[in-house]
């Protein structure tokens, strides 16, 4: 079957979202995905505020390495997992959906595509003390300390 898609031949990067700054999410999806050298968690994020965005979503990957197992936790943590299967090492996909917390995200481009980097993490009762200017993504240049 061959479909018609407007739009399929240009080459047209302002179609991509400029999602930089800070965001408050709720997880909508989670799937581990192995891999030999970097195994890694992908998340599918809905943007809840500001809201400019709320209808928006994307998607980010959260190394699961020995050497990048801080920051899953970090994720983890920020977001209200489950205490307990956090204690015992697991790592539930289900129990991922639905929780919420703020991401810091810049779009990176790389060999021609554009994906999410996801920088940082918070609790989402953090969201009212990230300035206005950053929670829209107006601030491209975000500093470590911010979070």
């Amino acid at each position: 079957m061959i479909r018609k898609l407007s739009g399929l031949n240009t080459n047209n990067c302002e179609s991509t979202p400029e999602l930089n700054g800070f965001f408050l999410v709720k997880v909508e999806n989670a799937s581990y995905r192995w891999h030999a050298q970097k195994p890694f968690l992908m998340v599918r994020f809905a943007i809840l505020q500001p809201e400019g965005h709320r209808d928006q979503a994307f998607s980010g990957r959260i190394y699961c390495s020995q050497r990048a197992l801080w920051r899953l936790s970090w994720f983890l943590r920020d977001f209200g997992y489950d205490s307990e299967l956090l204690a015992r090492e697991q790592l539930d996909e289900k129990a991922l959906v639905n929780l919420k917390g703020i991401v810091r995200t810049s779009v990176t481009r790389f060999r021609g595509g554009f994906y999410q980097t996801l920088e940082g993490f918070a609790p989402a009762a953090d969201w009212e003390h990230i300035p206005q200017a950053q929670q829209a993504g107006a601030c491209r240049e975000v500093h470590a300390d911010d979070l």
